[in-house]
């Protein structure tokens, strides 16, 4: 939401609005947790991860959602957990007024570091 460019995470998170500051710690450890070697920047001014030179993972704040990419492979794996949200070919948008399923971006994020090691 906010339109400075950050240089880390850190930043990101710091310059969104403090009341959704937590979550997005919270989504930051989650994918943190679901893959500990991937690494972490920022693109395409976003909180982005990549696992062995691949991209992973980036999510945004927007005005009233959190966008989360994992592109299309992920999106037509878990397309039944995600029918109930808005999204297209590589992203899927989780409603700011409804609880961020943190389990099913791990879950997501688990099965694009599958598909990584597979290539």
């Amino acid at each position: 939401m906010n339109t400075r460019r950050p240089g880390n995470i850190d930043e990101y998170i710091s310059f969104q609005p403090h009341s959704w500051q937590e979550m997005l710690k919270k989504v930051r450890d989650t994918i943190k947790e679901a893959a500990p070697g991937a690494i972490e920047s920022i693109s395409y001014a976003m909180p982005a991860w990549k696992f062995r030179g691949k991209p992973l993972v980036y999510f945004a704040l927007n005005r009233n959602h959190l966008g989360f990419y994992a592109t299309p492979s992920a999106n037509i794996a878990f397309r039944e957990d995600l029918k109930e949200y808005k999204s297209s070919k590589g992203a899927v948008q989780f409603p700011l007024d409804k609880p961020i399923p943190y389990e099913l971006i791990r879950r997501m994020v688990q099965y694009k570091l599958e598909e990584i090691n597979k290539s």
